[in-house]
């Protein structure tokens, strides 16, 4: 199947089905996994990219982890921007958080069964989650919206 077939299925699957981001359990399966310590070493080590799908609403609160994307899965353009994300961060691991890990692994999960490899899920999220305390609450730094947002490569704005 074509690059571009794959990414429109894709999309239409993300945006138009709320089971997929619901069913994440089944999804699980051989799915890349990080804590929000190990995505921060990656991402010092420039061995990953990584990607916070929240809203900007989210973001206003918390403020957006330092060096990561902040690439809305709520807003238009979005599967458009995560394969341009995906094409930047070259042979490197593309990790993607959210709040409490939830949409992240649905996301992973919708991917992986599109057929896309080496993207990776901080299932801790910013906020924690029974799988760890999470980017905030482990003291990794954080940047405003604002900052994050200016700091996108051209590709992804």
């Amino acid at each position: 199947m074509m690059p571009s077939l794959h990414r429109r299925l894709f999309l239409a699957g993300v945006l138009t089905s709320p089971v997929v981001i619901a069913a994440t359990p089944g999804l699980a399966q051989g799915r890349t996994v990080w804590s929000a310590k190990e995505a921060y070493q990656a991402l010092r080590a420039d061995t990953a990219r990584l990607i916070d799908v929240r809203s900007r609403e989210e973001w206003r609160e918390t403020g957006v982890g330092a060096g990561i994307w902040p690439i809305s899965m709520h807003e238009d353009r979005f599967a458009e921007r995560l394969f341009a994300a995906r094409d930047l961060a070259g042979d490197r691991t593309v990790g993607l958080i959210c709040a409490t890990g939830g949409r992240s692994a649905a996301l992973l999960g919708a991917l992986r069964k599109a057929g896309y490899a080496n993207f990776a899920d901080i299932s801790e999220g910013m906020l924690g989650s029974r799988r760890g305390p999470g980017w905030l609450a482990t003291g990794l730094p954080v940047v405003p919206m604002e900052t994050a947002l200016a700091s996108l490569p051209d590709d992804l704005a």
